[in-house]
């Protein structure tokens, strides 16, 4: 199963008899999730008889990938520097979907292009902005849900307290998304995400990977 490229602080990504916890990461509930925010990678794997988080691997089994987050290099060099970093028009972004009503999603943008924010901005995803056709069929319960993480682009600085976001080209949408049993899901088409452990699917505006 695919780890999601960006994690925030809780998110799984991935189960911990897949892969082993590495620096920024923790088990939580049989899964490696992620402590800090930044990009995932994939680490060196972890010999058998060496130390790892997740404890040492039974004699004979294969080693385990270690997966690790990792702070931006902006970050790493100069935290204060991304203070002045804010969402632009046309910027693509990550948020994490907070909240949802008939009208809207309201959303904390936490990726700006390749940069992780210091702070979080808020965003609102508006439901004439969730698809590009059929916009008068569009229902926000049946595109996003609290937690969702979503692509999208910055369509206008909106008001004074929310950026005004879009998610209406192929390429934005959900990205990860976690089932009503707490499984992360995986895409299945352009509106539904599948649980790997029940099957079950769920409703989402899934955004195309690249």
């Amino acid at each position: 199963m695919a780890y999601p490229p960006i994690a925030i602080p809780g998110q799984p990504l991935g189960p911990a008899s897949q892969y082993a916890s590495g620096p920024g990461t923790h088990i939580q509930n049989s899964q490696v999730c992620a402590s800090i925010i930044g990009t995932v990678a994939e680490c060196a794997q972890y010999a058998a008889s060496g130390k790892s988080k997740v404890g040492s691997g039974k004699a004979g089994e294969a080693p385990l990938p270690v997966l690790s987050i990792q702070r931006s290099a902006q970050s790493a060099s100069n935290d204060a520097a991304l203070t002045n970093i804010l969402p632009e028009v046309d910027a693509v972004v990550l948020a994490r979907v907070t909240r949802i009503n008939p009208r809207q999603a309201t959303v904390a943008i936490l990726v700006v292009g390749e940069t992780v924010c210091s702070d979080e901005f808020p965003g609102l995803i508006r439901v004439q902005d969730v698809r590009a056709t059929e916009k008068d069929k569009v229902k926000i319960f049946s595109s996003f849900r609290p937690g969702d993480i979503v692509r999208a682009q910055v369509i206008s600085l909106g008001d004074q307290s929310n950026y005004y976001l879009s998610t209406a080209s192929n390429h934005l949408g959900v990205v990860m998304a976690t089932s009503d049993r707490g499984n992360t899901m995986y895409p299945i088409s352009w509106k539904e995400f599948k649980d790997p452990v029940t099957g079950a699917t769920e409703s989402r505006k899934a955004a195309k990977p690249f």
